[in-house]
């Protein structure tokens, strides 16, 4: 697939970059030889394989929770820059 200069400008918007001119010409270039690999991808036949969404079985490798107690209010408020009792005191925000 070739990727022309317009292309790479309109996906540089997208991404909200700036490009000089040789860097269009030369992301038009490496676009286009990528796109092309997919092209190739195309040729390969895959009438008997089936559709997969993993190509291993994959076991699920979390651990079971374990119920701890927590820190507690005043070890959590001991580096708190400012606080209100038992609560951290942050600055009003009004809009």
């Amino acid at each position: 697939m070739k990727v022309d200069k317009k292309e790479v400008e309109y996906v540089a918007i997208l991404a909200r970059i700036e490009l000089s001119e040789e860097e269009k010409e030369l992301y038009a270039g490496q676009m286009s030889t990528i796109l092309g690999f997919f092209d190739r991808l195309k040729e390969v036949d895959t009438t008997d394989v089936p559709p997969t969404s993993h190509v291993i079985d994959l076991v699920n490798a979390y651990r079971a929770d374990q119920v701890r107690p927590g820190p507690g209010v005043e070890a959590v408020l001991e580096n708190a820059p400012e606080r209100s009792d038992r609560f951290f005191r942050v600055p009003k925000i009004l809009d």
